[in-house]
């Protein structure tokens, strides 16, 4: 095992209301890759945020390379060589590969650009990593892998030696996986330590030498990865047994309720039929690229059909639009909640009210104060939303609780059908199996649920 590159310790830091890290720490060490693991609000992005120079901590000490740092911007932290890829990635679309891979740093002569020089110095920098881009495409024509792979390269062309990775296989395909692996494990052989954020545990033992645990803002282990059992480190992450990951329940199953006769929509979703019963829940597989999301979609009215039928309680259901789909008893939570699911400067309780607003005004179109509190109650009850007012932005909370304030506003409708798409993506393990007991629930209530997953 290499030196000791990065050392925090006693790291704390507040935000109003809320002890964010609580004398945390954490150690990095060359040529190894950490999983730095935790439930969603464990504080992992935060405690990443100060090595990067994002947040300024309120105490405790921070060395990097042997020297010890009070706080640091941004650009100091990129300077002493250390790199964040989000989970959400942080590219110029309309830029080229290139030009995302200096930004900020550019290459000029006098005055003006110089574009063969960034592009010569890309291209190495992509073929040392055997990365086939051309580095004059645009990045938003990308893949979001390739995205990914442009954002590794930039961090190397930057002479980054402290890489940190928050959910980089999120959005991947397995073969995709496979490829970012091989880059890992090349960038480890160079000597670069990997701060490598993740929900997947599977994933793990693939790429982890040693793995360091967060819940609640405290540090509660570390140790070899080798030398640690799957369920020791879900116990030591959620701070109890999880018995089962993947609980099921088993109840009769009903009439059948829903049915998709040869739907058509876009390029990708072509002569689709499936059909779902009451209180059964049916898994809807296949890889990125498939036309999953595609299908949901067309079903929620968000995208045109070209053609098909969707009928519901033997009846066929015209749908145009998402609210006919609301008014039918069809409701979607979506793959991407931020962009489609939520509206993230808004707070819990207008997220909850929203699409309820026919069953919590008057007929003058008055919101009632009590059944708007009422249906704000029920579902941070029912759902565990983890929060201390229903009054806080919904973007501002974990991945988990985002996703059960998208489930919860629907739960007031008495829907009929239930689409889950990717409803576990980028939330901890103790969260995901509270979405799954809500399905569970759901599937007791005689709903029926379409699950949809890579």
């Amino acid at each position: 095992m290499g030196e000791v590159i990065v050392s925090m310790k006693d790291i704390v830091k507040t935000f109003p209301g809320v002890k964010a890290l609580d004398h945390v720490n954490f150690e990095l060490r060359s040529g190894e890759v950490m999983a730095l693991l935790g439930e969603n609000g464990a504080g992992k992005s935060t405690l990443m945020k100060i090595l990067s120079g994002v947040y300024t901590k309120d105490s405790g000490t921070m060395t990097i390379f042997g020297t010890e740092y009070d706080n640091l911007t941004p650009k100091q932290a990129q300077a002493v060589g250390v790199a964040i890829i989000h989970q959400e990635l942080n590219m110029c679309r309309h830029l080229s590969v290139a030009e995302n891979m200096f930004l900020g740093r550019e290459k000029v002569n006098g005055i003006v650009l110089n574009d063969r020089e960034m592009e010569a110095e890309a291209a190495k920098i992509l073929g040392d990593l055997k990365i086939d881009i051309d580095p004059r495409q645009t990045v938003g024509d990308l893949p979001v892998s390739k995205q990914q792979m442009v954002e590794i390269a930039k961090a190397l062309s930057i002479h980054a030696k402290i890489l940190i990775m928050d959910e980089p296989t999120s959005s991947l395909t397995a073969k995709e996986i496979e490829e970012l692996f091989r880059i890992i494990r090349q960038l480890k052989a160079d000597g670069c330590g990997i701060v490598y954020i993740s929900h997947r545990l599977e994933e793990l033992k693939a790429i982890v030498d040693r793995v360091t645990i967060m819940r609640d803002g405290q540090y509660i282990t570390d140790g070899n990865f080798a030398d640690m059992t799957m369920d020791q480190i879900i116990a030591n992450m959620v701070g109890r047994e999880i018995k089962e990951q993947f609980p099921r329940v088993s109840c009769p199953k009903g009439k059948k309720i829903f049915e998709v006769k040869n739907l058509n929509a876009g390029h990708l979703v072509r002569d689709i039929n499936f059909s779902l019963y009451e209180g059964e829940i049916v898994g809807f597989a296949g890889l990125m690229g498939a036309g999953r999301t595609e299908t949901t979609r067309a079903i929620f009215g968000v995208d045109p059909k070209t053609s098909g039928e969707i009928w519901l309680d033997g009846k066929e259901v015209k749908i145009t639009c998402p609210m006919d789909a609301i008014k039918a008893g069809i409701v979607l939570a979506p793959e991407d909640r931020k962009k489609d699911g939520l509206c993230t400067k808004l707070s819990i309780r207008h997220n909850l009210a929203l699409p309820n607003l026919d069953l919590i005004c008057s007929k003058l179109g008055v919101i009632s104060s009590k059944k708007e509190d009422d249906l704000c109650e029920k579902a941070v009850k029912d759902l565990l939303i983890k929060t201390p007012t229903v009054e806080v932005n919904a973007g501002n909370l974990s991945g988990g609780n985002q996703q059960k304030v998208v489930v919860g506003k629907w739960l007031a409708r008495n829907s009929r059908v239930v689409i889950f798409d990717e409803p576990t993506r980028g939330i901890d393990v103790g969260a995901k199996v509270e979405i799954y007991n809500l399905m569970n629930q759901l599937k007791k209530q005689g709903i029926a649920v379409m699950f949809v997953s890579s």
